[in-house]
């Protein structure tokens, strides 16, 4: 069996065997979160090492650092004067491919600061993923990539993301 093939049917279980009565891990952090915000937790009994360090990326403790303020259509980011700083400008996130279609190359995906441990479940809130539309299609990986590209710092995006990259290039 390939290591592709044995990570995914890994995968496959930890997500359906809590289903089939199994016992479920408690959350790591005290008293859990809510879902679909916060950063993001590398678990230790994870597969997957966590993210390399890397001085020539942005770190994921910047993007992270989103605070949120009510706004009329529900909570909203308040960005940091750094992190605003970064708008539009080029930039490099490190992190794991989180496929949005069926297929082996992707233009469109999120970039997540902690790899997947469920195929129906995000890793964190919306401030741990970067939204890519790349140049050209990128193979997926379960190892983590760097992109390199157009940073926007979303406002008010429909799908409540806070950071896109456009024109996204894979690099070593």
């Amino acid at each position: 069996m390939d290591l592709k093939r044995s990570t995914w049917i890994s995968l496959l279980i930890s997500c359906w065997l809590p289903l089939a009565g199994q016992a479920q891990l408690s959350s790591p952090i005290a008293g859990g979160v809510p879902a679909g915000t916060g950063p993001g937790v590398h678990s230790p009994n994870s597969p997957f090492a966590p993210l390399p360090q890397r001085t020539d990326v942005l770190p994921w403790s910047l993007l992270t650092a989103v605070k949120l303020r009510d706004g009329p259509k529900g909570p909203r980011p308040r960005y940091t004067p750094e992190q605003q700083a970064l708008n539009d400008k080029s930039q490099r996130v490190q992190g794991f491919m989180m496929p949005l279609e069926p297929g082996e190359k992707q233009k469109h995906f999120l970039l997540t600061s902690v790899p997947l441990t469920c195929a129906f479940c995000t890793p964190g809130g919306p401030e741990s993923m970067v939204e890519v539309y790349s140049q050209n299609p990128v193979k997926y990986s379960l190892e983590p990539v760097v992109v390199e590209g157009r940073l926007m710092v979303l406002a008010d995006d429909p799908y409540g993301l806070y950071y896109r990259i456009k024109d996204g290039v894979v690099v070593k």
